[in-house]
């Protein structure tokens, strides 16, 4: 930018930003504000940089990676997505959005759009119908989930199924509970996160009362029955957030193995490594 400028301050910002002493202001200006490209060119209109250039320097977008949260048993002809609006404020106040969430969520129900899609594996294996599973996902961790749930209520039509105890976390019962009535459902009487078929479903609302509560403070609580199910054979699945909750909640379920199976921590930590090595034991986490 500084060779196509024209502007002498400018040429000179652009110097000093490619200098290392302007290495810590380039950071600030750029990576921690996310400023797009339009807008770096918009704060230096002396450039004059040729297309051929722009498209050259400019990386193309990358490939949004989602969960599929719906099962090929009951939406056989249909693949669901569950896609959180990405928005935050930069440290000086200014409000970005995620390019593709905000995209999706302004199209209208009614409008038929199409978007190339590409399918690859994900790292969460399907279970089988007589595994017993243990769930824990956080706000749009629950997406596979859901999928798992509808698949194995689908199975349970001809088959027998092992139970389900499902962990799922929001900020606000009011504005993050997602999928409320589908889980709801599938823990009434009958159902595959029912009590009566062995399973439970279990909400923890972070921010719905003075005391932050999250899913690892829900499995305390539940700890007898996470290890029953355990102790018989279950398989753990975590999917969300790749900060602290994966290390929380697999912290979480050594307590629980230690209390429970009445054994010392080291213990518990082997048992749980051993369930890996099992292939009973997988994370799926996104930044």
């Amino acid at each position: 930018m500084r060779f196509f400028a024209t502007a002498e301050h400018e040429k000179e910002r652009l110097q000093y930003f490619a200098s290392p002493e302007g290495r810590n202001d380039l950071y600030q200006y750029n990576q921690k504000e996310r400023r797009t490209v339009l807008e770096v060119l918009e704060d230096f209109p002396s450039v004059q940089l040729p297309f051929e250039w722009l498209v050259q320097l400019v990386p193309p977008l990358k490939t949004r990676a989602f969960s599929i949260s719906s099962s090929p048993l009951a939406h056989p002809k249909q693949v669901h997505l569950t896609v959180s609006v990405v928005s935050w404020k930069t440290p000086y106040k200014r409000n970005r959005s995620g390019l593709c969430s905000t995209w999706l969520a302004g199209l209208g129900p009614e409008e038929r759009i199409s978007i190339p899609v590409w399918f690859s594996r994900g790292s969460l294996p399907p279970p089988s119908p007589t595994l017993p599973l243990v769930l824990v996902g956080p706000g749009t961790g629950c997406a596979p989930f859901r999928a798992f749930v509808a698949e194995r209520a689908s199975q349970s039509t001809s088959e027998a199924t092992a139970p389900i105890l499902f962990f799922f976390g929001c900020r606000n019962e009011e504005n993050d509970f997602l999928y409320r009535d589908f889980w709801l459902s599938h823990a009434e009487s009958g159902g595959v996160l029912s009590e009566e078929k062995g399973g439970g479903f279990f909400v923890a609302f972070s921010r719905d009362q003075p005391k932050k509560l999250y899913v690892q403070h829900k499995m305390e609580e539940e700890s007898q029955r996470i290890w029953s199910l355990l102790s018989s054979g279950a398989a753990v699945y975590i999917a969300g957030s790749s900060t602290k909750m994966p290390t929380d909640v697999m912290s979480c379920i050594e307590r629980i193995v230690a209390k429970e199976g009445v054994v010392p921590k080291d213990s518990a930590v082997r048992w749980l490594r051993a369930l890996e090595k099992a292939g009973k034991y997988h994370v799926e986490a996104w930044s």
